[in-house]
């Protein structure tokens, strides 16, 4: 249980050809972030795509991913699911190819109570026996884990913190006065990182790192090492960064800006689609900006 997510988590996008995973593009990716200096990286979450992975798929997106990082940075596996069988599953799984930890994101369109909650994210993470941050965010899964619930659940060792995307500072600061010290609140939203490590988060899993991680490893850097100036001035130089990445939804536009650094191609999975001419020419236009784009 020593390991630690704390700092720049990089929630990694599945890079697709032909409707296949692109396992050299997956590998570029990871090493090009390993370089930069990120903490760790989460294959299979949200902006992996995990609704349109196959159990198949999922489970070797994780199997590769751990191989590339070759331990050079914990692996963080999603492994959520509204069905408690099949969360189990993808745990035990991600446990067996050497995942370091799983990120349980909160059981989406069934709607437990809070108690259903908790007793959800207790049998997986009993079942897959890593640490386990837990993944909250209402806006997909239509349920909210209340500070209270959460404090229940990170009273048991297994679960080391929670990937915070309520949109509500409030709500972050009462799960950090519930919780125990050492137990990990991150941000889920790229523009509340800032705010979030103001008030006693300790990193961020990030979208926005796919494309200017050492920007961000260096602004959390900055945070911990009190040059809060500095820290600041990172954080508003990104803002337009973490604003055109939320134009339409994750992982739409960061699928199309890591396209046009030439090291993945934009394919994206029905039901979702390619961004909109509008939203293409605002993201390349902060790309250029960042000097991104390759020529």
């Amino acid at each position: 249980m020593s390991v630690s997510f704390r700092g720049v988590s990089v929630a990694l996008t599945t890079p697709f050809r032909n409707g296949e995973i692109d396992e050299p593009a997956l590998r570029r990716q990871i090493d090009f972030l390993i370089e930069e200096g990120v903490q760790s990286v989460l294959p299979c979450g949200t902006t992996g795509e995990s609704p349109t992975l196959s159990h198949a798929e999922h489970d070797k997106v994780v199997a590769l991913t751990v191989e590339y990082a070759r331990g050079r940075v914990p692996v963080l596996a999603g492994a959520g699911s509204n069905s408690t069988s099949e969360a189990i599953g993808l745990a035990k799984r991600a446990r067996e190819v050497g995942a370091d930890g799983l990120l349980l994101v909160s059981p989406y369109y069934n709607k437990p109570t809070q108690e259903g909650l908790y007793r959800h994210f207790l049998t997986v993470a009993e079942a897959g026996e890593l640490p386990v941050i837990l993944y909250n965010i209402p806006g997909r899964c239509a349920v909210n884990l209340l500070p209270e619930t959460t404090a229940r659940l990170a009273a048991n060792p297994l679960f080391v913190g929670i990937k915070e995307a309520t949109g509500s500072l409030d709500q972050m600061i009462r799960t950090i006065e519930l919780c125990p010290p050492d137990f990990l609140v991150t941000s889920g939203d790229d523009s509340l990182t800032l705010p979030l490590l103001a008030v006693g988060g300790g990193g961020v899993i990030s979208v926005a790192a796919n494309l200017i991680p050492r920007h961000l490893v260096t602004m959390w850097r900055a945070w911990e090492e009190g040059q809060i100036q500095k820290a600041k001035e990172l954080f508003y130089k990104a803002l337009p960064f973490f604003r055109v990445l939320f134009l339409e939804t994750n992982p739409i536009p960061v699928k199309y800006a890591l396209s046009l650094t030439g090291r993945t191609t934009a394919e994206i999975r029905p039901p979702l689609y390619l961004p909109s001419p509008s939203v293409m020419e605002n993201i390349k236009a902060v790309m250029k900006e960042w000097g991104l784009v390759k020529s």
